[in-house]
């Protein structure tokens, strides 16, 4: 073997060690610092300086933030606080305001003294945002004096100045994010921004958070304000279902440091939507404060079934899923220093944490049931229940999980492929047997599973698990899957690593479509997480001209084709009501050859989960009146319905 290529010429001496000065170690490595450089990391540099203003907030100081999208997509953030300190830093020997932008780790948040709690990125959120932005401009109003200094790509520009008088306090930050960090998008997304405001109004009871575009033909604004905090944003969450009773249960107190505030209420569903967040950052994965919040009520309820002989001295104690079936609920703490598990804050650490909620909670909700008999008797009867079902649905997957074990066969309908490396295999899930019976034949049979479901499944959303997991169609895709479901769900077993959802392009194979993605984020949220769920888009029309064939996958492709080949009496064109109508070559050249079909992923962002919930509550619940109003609001995003 010749060895004289692997031999590097490179010195690595001890003057190959690099140190990054100031702010350049953001810039090299951004994604450290705000996740990742896609859209979502563009939006957290509004999160962070927000972030800064709710800070203000919470210490008593601010009660209006206004964030503004500028006609260049830049982002103007104001708050009416105290203003970021302009006196010099004695340590550093510039002004406070310089090193809070310019200097990682520096901030009110590290003293002691300048915040209690603090959200963002703990001192490093303003120094990050200045270092990932084109440039930056800063305005502090402070002691009747107005001051200014402007950053370009992290550099100060001219020392900080003073430009005038003013009447008022508080800071004003403009800022342009740089697009040769940001490479995939550089223009905003005001709904994204929106849920993310609205929820920090939600969690800083009081203050007024106002977002307006200033984008030409994009012209809005939104305030939110909520005196009443998270009891209006578990009403909020819980709008587009029935409440089994018309009060929300509210816990507040403070122990061992720790700011607990929880609140919630129980609706006529059967999923449980629970939410957690540590100094106003959300937490999807819960931590040591949901686990305080879920040992309080499973306990406080056990309790209190016992000592009012709703529970018999026979019965076992309900459990938490019991419980919390139907149950919204916000868990928001403050705490010091929180630890939190990973870099991206998804989950909390802090063992005090546990304590305090689980002490806060128990105390007050088991005052709440004694004087709300009436509720108390609802919930349990609720929960009750829910135990009966779960020992249904305990026994249907005990049969399922068996015969898994015992290599059951799989569905009788399916069309498996021959390959079993999941890494290469794809499902197709298609609505009916005729489009089942063609995708089999057109499939490729090494690599691709046909699935045909009859008819519409069940709507998850309003059904209990045993009632699921009857259903012969739902049964069906858990067995092809191999993954079990809930809390057996093992995504290691997965068969297939593409899971496809392939419906006609009409209103019904929309509906199916969700019913499908439904159950799926119900019951299997770990497939959409991991970016194992995609919908086909099937063509909507085929072009016949000269013996020559084109498809089109909407009506704007229609049209540039026909623009390309003329429009006369020679083109025939055949518009695709179903899969059914199509052939075998067709359904293989459209949909289902790897080379030329076109796939659309689903995926979750977890920051937005509480909104993704309320769209499938509001879209397969029972209310009418929130589903008609959604449909209104985003008919205009839908396309190539028959209507």
């Amino acid at each position: 073997m010749n060895t004289e290529n692997t031999q590097t010429n490179n010195e690595y001496g001890a003057d190959q060690i690099q140190i990054l000065e100031g702010l350049e170690a953001v810039r090299k490595r951004p994604g450290m610092y705000i996740g990742s450089t896609s859209e979502r990391g563009l939006h957290h540099l509004v999160y962070e300086i927000v972030d800064n203003s709710i800070d203000e907030a919470l210490a008593g100081y601010c009660k209006n933030i206004d964030v503004t999208i500028n006609e260049d997509d830049s982002i103007t953030v104001i708050d009416d606080g105290r203003g970021i300190p302009v006196g010099i830093n004695h340590k550093a020997g510039i002004p406070a305001v310089e090193v809070v932008f310019t200097i990682l780790h520096a901030g009110g948040k590290f003293g002691g003294g300048g915040y209690k709690v603090s959200g963002g990125l703990h001192g490093v959120g303003a120094s990050v945002v200045n270092a990932l932005s084109d440039w930056l401009e800063v305005t502090i109003h402070t002691d009747g004096k107005k001051y200014k200094q402007r950053y370009e790509r992290g550099k100060v520009m001219y020392p900080l100045k003073e430009i005038g008088t003013t009447d008022r306090t508080g800071t004003e930050v403009t800022f342009k994010p740089d697009g040769t960090i940001f490479t995939e998008t550089l223009v905003y997304d005001f709904d994204i921004i929106k849920t993310r405001l609205r929820e920090m109004a939600f969690l800083t009871k009081g203050v007024s958070i106002s977002l307006t575009d200033k984008r030409e033909g994009k012209e809005q604004t939104k305030t939110f304000c909520y005196e009443g905090g998270i009891k209006e944003y578990v009403q909020y969450l819980n709008r587009t279902n029935e409440p089994l009773y018309d009060s929300i249960i509210y816990c507040e107190g403070m122990k061992n440091n720790v700011y607990v505030e929880v609140a919630f209420q129980h609706n006529s569903a059967y999923s449980e939507s629970c939410y957690s967040f540590v100094n106003n950052i959300t937490t999807p994965e819960g931590g040591t404060h949901m686990t305080g919040f879920r040992n309080a009520i499973t306990k406080t309820f056990n309790d209190y079934a016992r000592t009012q002989k709703i529970l018999k001295e026979k019965d076992g104690n309900l459990s938490g899923d019991d419980i919390r079936e139907g149950l919204t609920a916000i868990v928001s703490i403050k705490i010091e220093e929180p630890q939190f598990e990973g870099q991206t804050k998804q989950k909390l650490g802090n063992s005090e944490a546990r304590g305090a909620v689980e002490s806060v909670v128990s105390e007050q909700l088991t005052y709440f049931l004694e004087q709300n008999p009436t509720v108390a008797k609802i919930i349990c009867e609720k929960a009750l229940l829910a135990q009966r079902a779960r020992e249904a649905a305990r026994r249907a997957k005990e049969t399922a999980r068996k015969g898994a074990l015992e290599g059951m066969s799989l569905p009788g309908k399916l069309a498996d492929c021959s390959d079993k490396n999941p890494e290469n295999c794809e499902i197709y899930i298609v609505e009916g047997d005729s489009a089942g019976g063609s995708a089999k034949t057109a499939r490729d049979r090494a690599t691709q599973a046909i699935l045909p479901l009859r008819g519409k499944i069940l709507n998850v959303e309003k059904s209990r698990l045993d009632k699921i997991l009857v259903n012969a169609e739902i049964r069906a895709m858990i067995t092809a899957f191999g993954t079990g479901i809930s809390d057996d769900f093992d995504i290691s077993k997965l068969r297939y690593h593409k899971i496809i959802i392939m419906t006609d392009a009409d209103v019904d194979g929309a509906h199916i479509s969700t019913l499908l993605l439904t159950f799926l984020y119900r019951f299997m949220p770990e497939l959409i997480k991991e970016g194992y769920v995609y919908l086909a888009q099937p063509p909507l029309y085929k072009l016949e001209k000269n013996k020559k064939v084109w498809y089109a996958y909407s009506d704007e492709e229609l049209n540039s084709i026909l623009a390309e080949v003329g429009r006369d009496g020679n083109n025939s064109i055949q518009r695709y009501k179903g899969l059914g109508e199509m052939d075998v070559e067709q359904l293989w050249d459209t949909t289902m050859d790897p080379e030329k079909r076109i796939l659309h992923r689903v995926t979750i962002n977890e920051e937005q989960t509480s909104d993704i919930d309320v769209t499938f509550m509001t879209l397969m619940g029972d209310k009418v009146e929130p589903r008609r109003e959604f449909i209104e609001a985003n008919a205009r995003y839908a396309k190539n319905l028959d209507i």
